[in-house]
C-alpha cells in the first residue's frame, strides 16, 4: 500500500535552549515554518516548539505548531500539528484543524519523514 503526501512543512529552527537535571536532559529548539502541499499552504502563526527529553537511554521528541493558511477548497483555515516521537524516523503527527475539507486528517493514520537541511528540517506528513 502506498503513501499518500498531504503535507511538506519546510521549518527554519533556531538557537535551543535546555537544562540538564540530575537524571533527565530537556532542549526545547524554537521553530517558525512554511507549509506546502495540494491540500494546504501556510505558515506558523508563532514559533513552534521542539521539546526533546533524554533519560537514561531513553529518547522523546514532541514538535508543535500552529499553521494558517488555505485549504484545498481555497478557505482560510488552522492546522495545528503535534508531531511525536522516539526518533526522527519514528515520529506520528497528530492533526486538529478547522477545514471542513481537512477534517479527514483528524482521524487519519498519518506518519512523517524528517530530513536534516542547513539551518532546518523538512518534514513530509503521509496519510497511511
Amino acid at each position: 500500500m502506498s503513501k499518500r503526501l498531504i503535507l511538506t512543512v519546510n521549518v527554519t529552527t533556531y538557537p535551543a535552549q535546555g537544562v540538564d537535571g540530575i537524571h533527565t536532559k530537556a532542549v526545547m529548539i524554537p521553530f517558525s515554518a512554511e507549509a506546502v502541499g495540494d491540500y494546504f499552504t501556510g505558515r506558523t502563526i508563532f514559533n513552534g516548539t521542539d521539546t526533546q527529553i533524554s533519560k537514561d537511554s531513553k529518547f522523546s521528541l514532541s514538535a508543535r505548531y500552529l499553521l494558517e493558511g488555505t485549504d484545498c477548497a481555497g478557505a482560510r483555515c488552522r492546522l495545528f500539528i503535534e508531531n511525536v516521537g522516539t526518533s526522527l524516523d519514528s515520529c506520528a503527527p497528530t492533526v486538529i484543524t478547522d477545514s471542513r475539507e481537512l477534517a479527514f486528517l483528524e482521524t487519519a493514520k498519518l506518519s512523517s519523514t524528517v530530513e536534516c537541511v542547513e539551518n532546518g528540517v523538512i518534514v513530509r506528513i503521509f496519510e497511511e
